[in-house]
């Protein structure tokens, strides 16, 4: 399979190393300190005590990563703060038949795409303002990615791995492009079968935008009380004031999630419980906040709160979430 990686930082960087060590041909778009430290040492990866280095083909122009043919699978594992950047480079990678895998966080641009739901079809302005991104990446070669591991960049080119394998895939449409029960799709099917043999924990969803959703209810409070309060999560969870904030604004995303179609079992307090498992964890968006980097709000918040006027939930507690972490991001110049 011919693989190409756009946005080789921790995530994008380590599903990249594991696909060419599986044997497939792996190609990254990349600029910079990253492209240089690609071209000279190789995409790197540390697990387990031990670094491995690939050779892959790099370039900051997509044509030259398309010169014989179009990738058959396209990584796009950005920030959602980057992504209209990144939709607008991936353009020209796209060919008929490649799959454009998603590994980002938050609410993606094609998140009401299921035609069986509430809400079909609605674009969402605080994802994609200008109709850019759906316009450069088509909805027919999308395949969702819920992540569920742990990775940072130790320096350009070299991802370290620290917990968590499981990559959760499917189809936006649902059954649409379904041959079997389940909208389990025959392109679902074999990304699931390469993802697994590569070592990733992969499992196809009928229903990605339940997973997407599930694991925003996880860490649309963590991360952004993180970046105010610059608080790990354990201390965030033994604050009984700020762990009831948290809760509640749960709540709420819990009742949008019964609006359109994809309910939460869960109690705020069982996920907390989850949460505490993981220990003294400090966020991705703490971590952001910290290095001096753009915050990741408009896909983990901003959305919520778009989604929760367009079916009549009240979301006073996200709203409130949202304003005063980009106030945060704009007094620190990341947002």
């Amino acid at each position: 399979m011919r693989v190409c990686v756009l946005g080789a930082g921790a995530i994008g960087g380590w599903m990249g190393v594991k696909l060419a060590q599986a044997g497939h041909a792996v190609s990254v778009l990349a600029r910079g300190a990253t492209l240089a430290a690609i071209r000279a040492e190789g995409l790197r990866l540390i697990e387990a005590g031990e670094t491995a280095a690939v050779k892959v083909a790099a370039s900051d122009k997509p044509g030259d990563l398309t010169a014989d043919a179009f990738p058959d699978l396209l990584i796009v594992a950005v920030k959602s703060q980057g992504l209209r950047d990144a939709a607008l480079a991936a353009n020209p990678l796209i060919g008929p038949n490649t799959i454009v895998l998603t590994a980002m966080n938050g609410v993606p641009w094609w998140f009401f795409q299921r035609s069986d739901r509430p809400l079909a079809g609605t674009a969402l302005a605080s994802i994609d303002p200008t109709g850019e991104i759906a316009a450069s990446i088509p909805s027919a070669n999308v395949i969702g990615c819920v992540v569920h591991a742990a990775c940072s960049v130790d320096a350009p080119g070299l991802i370290r791995h620290k917990m968590g394998t499981r990559l959760i895939i499917g189809e936006p449409d649902g059954a649409a492009q379904s041959v079997a029960q389940g909208g389990i799709s025959a392109r679902l099917s074999a990304l699931h079968t390469a993802l697994t043999t590569a070592g990733f924990e992969s499992e196809a969803s009928a229903d990605i935008q339940r997973d997407v959703w599930f694991k925003l209810w996880g860490n649309m409070t963590m991360n952004p009380v993180s970046a105010i309060t610059g608080a790990t999560t354990d201390l965030i969870l033994d604050d009984p004031l700020t762990r009831e904030f948290c809760s509640a604004v749960m709540r709420e995303a819990k009742a949008i999630g019964e609006q359109i179609g994809i309910p939460i079992a869960q109690s705020p307090d069982e996920r907390h419980a989850v949460t505490r498992k993981l220990g003294a964890m400090k966020t991705s968006m703490l971590q952001d906040v910290e290095a001096g980097r753009s915050i990741e709000l408009d896909a983990l918040v901003a959305a919520v709160v778009e989604i929760g006027a367009k079916v009549g939930v009240p979301t006073p507690y996200t709203s409130a979430l949202f304003g005063l972490v980009r106030l945060t991001g704009r007094v620190r110049g990341l947002y």
